[in-house]
């Protein structure tokens, strides 16, 4: 049996035995039958196939009335990380509900003085005995007041270049010692968070790879967050249908037809450039194609909604939602075009800011001289910081 006959198969089998009415049940059946991520280890929500034919699960599952695919760091990064680095064990501890909704993940690495250079992060984990001890301070942590786990990345050893010194852990949110404040945006929303972890103890099996091996394993987090924000605009209203509503409903111009068409142009090139990264990204970590993706959405996000802004005329410098902080509302919660006008600012700086897509993809695709690095080879503790 071929491949894509044996993904053909699975899903026969799931839209005869299960209605899509119960999500979570039929998200789970999905997983059990190895379509959750077709290019996952069997046994863990895959098949062991060609990433590509999860397009027929997903047109299969949509078509039949079921759940279509959702954008979540859980499911965009937090997954693919543990099916390439987790242990057995991990996998089948955490994939599963992941998939199926029933646990939300969120992102422990950027720290207020770690940002872009994400391996200069200071909080530490101190082994003791089967268990880590943690303490440190997160930020821009989006949805940690309502995740269960959080991928965090710790100092580990100070000694050694800050590359090297650094450990993958998967932190209980719940856990002891973890506080949660939220960060009010200019949006009114507090979608963002930042998070204390004061002796907080994440046992040794919740740990993913080796000691000392956590910068490798969250470039695989890290691309597939780039590949999530890249194409995220097409899990909801994208921006463009923003555009072309504002445009029909007002009128408009030639110059404003044309504009419009230029930006239409874009969110279809876009659009097949996510596709792409998004074979690459089910099976591991993605190429170069998700920063190309994250930079080209990023951009093309700011300019799109500015044009819609543009089109909307003098309502545009109303602000309908109000201010009131609303921490139940995420950003798929958006109903206003200038909600997305101003959320969208944060799209070249969450997930890499687009100067820092713009080095990988000079230095790494184009093969020019890297960036300046002075601290590449000293030990972490030597570091100056301020």
């Amino acid at each position: 049996m071929t491949d894509a006959a044996l993904v053909q198969a699975r899903i026969d089998r799931l839209l005869a035995e299960h209605g899509p009415a119960d999500t979570v049940a039929f998200k789970g059946a999905m997983y059990d039958l190895g379509l959750a991520n077709v290019g996952f280890p069997p046994g863990f929500g895959g098949l062991g196939v060609a990433p590509g034919l999860q397009r027929l699960v997903t047109e299969q599952v949509v078509a039949a009335g079921g759940p279509a695919p959702t954008v979540s760091i859980g499911l965009g990064m937090g997954a693919p990380t543990i099916a390439v680095h987790g242990t057995d064990a991990q996998k089948a501890k955490w994939l599963r509900p992941l998939f199926t909704g029933e646990e939300i993940w969120c992102q422990l690495f950027s720290e207020p003085g770690a940002g872009s250079d994400v391996a200069s992060l200071a909080t530490a984990a101190v082994r003791d005995g089967d268990e880590w001890v943690v303490n440190g301070q997160k930020v821009w942590t989006s949805l940690a007041h309502e995740a269960r786990w959080g991928m965090l990345v710790a100092r580990t050893d100070p000694d050694v270049p800050k590359h090297r010194g650094l450990t993958y852990f998967i932190c209980d949110m719940h856990a002891h010692g973890v506080e949660v404040r939220p960060l009010r945006q200019m949006t009114g929303q507090a979608e963002f968070n930042e998070v204390y972890l004061t002796e907080v103890r994440i046992p040794d099996a919740h740990r993913v790879g080796d000691v000392g091996d956590g910068w490798r394993i969250s470039l695989t987090t890290l691309m597939n967050e780039r590949v999530a924000i890249g194409g995220g605009s097409f899990a909801r209203k994208a921006p463009i249908d923003w555009a072309m509503a504002f445009y029909r409903e007002r009128g408009g111009d030639a110059v404003q037809r044309d504009a419009v068409m230029r930006m239409w142009v874009l969110a279809r090139i876009l659009r097949l450039t996510v596709q792409r990264a998004g074979d690459l990204a089910r099976s591991g970590t993605p190429g170069p194609e998700g920063s190309v993706a994250k930079l080209l959405a990023a951009e093309y996000n700011k300019a799109c909604f500015s044009l819609a802004m543009n089109l909307a005329g003098p309502d545009a410098l109303l602000y309908p939602s109000g201010y009131e902080l609303d921490r139940t509302k995420d950003t798929y919660g958006y109903q206003h075009v200038q909600e997305w006008f101003l959320r969208c600012r944060a799209n070249s700086i969450e997930g890499g800011t687009s100067e820092v897509m713009r080095n990988i993809l000079g230095e790494r695709m184009l093969g020019l001289p890297g960036d300046v690095r002075v601290d590449k080879d000293l030990p972490w503790r030597d570091v100056p910081r301020s």
